[in-house]
């Protein structure tokens, strides 16, 4: 029997509210400490493979063998300068730990990077307070029969249309969905394998951490 390949992964994580980490790093993955997240990998025992940022949370700047300093004044954040690394490397998959909680102009600004990340045909998943997000781009996801809770979705673009929305307790039918209105919220897992899917446009995703990754997503 042939076995399945898992695409390798980029784990990042960063300096904010962090709930520790769902697995462990497997060969073949890429583990990058964005400035404070340092401190987070050196308690799990984990060495990362690069140590990145401005080190304005860290306070100082650690002796790393692939150590990436970036001046403070800059136009991105130390995370979405993570990712952007890994994509020059050739992952396409992001785990981005330590993103939410604490600056809430740092939680916009990741939900903004998830965005781009969909919109780059890459996949990510922003994890911590109990939640786990991702946004989909002309995609399906997919969600098993004993996922629970509650899951929102939110358009990231001014209009995000052909939106379905498959076995919660609020069905949609090739509806739109708008950045300044709400539909999307607290919608719920009712027992049933779900999905979420978009044709046009990019969606913000949240659903309790307990559920873990979805089973399936796919290009529409």
């Amino acid at each position: 029997m042939k076995q399945e390949v898992r695409e390798k992964v980029c784990w990042v994580v960063g300096a904010g509210s962090f709930d520790g980490l769902m697995g462990r790093p497997q060969k073949g993955d890429l583990v990058i400490a964005a400035d404070g997240g340092y401190i987070y990998l050196k308690e799990l025992g984990i060495e990362p493979d690069v140590l990145l940022g401005d080190f304005d949370s860290l306070k100082r700047v650690p002796e790393h063998e692939h150590l990436l300093r970036h001046s403070p004044i800059k136009d991105d954040t130390d995370m979405a300068l993570a990712v952007a690394y890994a994509q020059e490397q050739g992952y396409h998959t992001f785990y981005l730990y330590g993103g939410l909680g604490g600056r809430l102009d740092h939680t916009m600004g990741n939900f903004q990077l998830l965005t781009g990340i969909s919109k780059a045909g890459d996949q990510a998943y922003l994890i911590g307070e109990g939640q786990i997000i991702t946004a989909i781009t002309g995609e399906r996801i997919r969600f098993s029969k004993g996922a629970d809770g509650m899951i929102s979705v939110f358009s990231m673009d001014t209009v995000a249309s052909g939106i379905w929305e498959h076995n919660l307790k609020y069905q949609l039918r090739d509806a739109q969905m708008t950045n300044d209105k709400t539909l999307g919220v607290s919608n719920e897992f009712i027992g049933r394998e779900s999905s979420i899917e978009v044709h046009q446009g990019t969606l913000l995703i949240l659903w309790d951490a307990k559920n873990g990754l979805p089973m399936e997503r796919a290009r529409l």
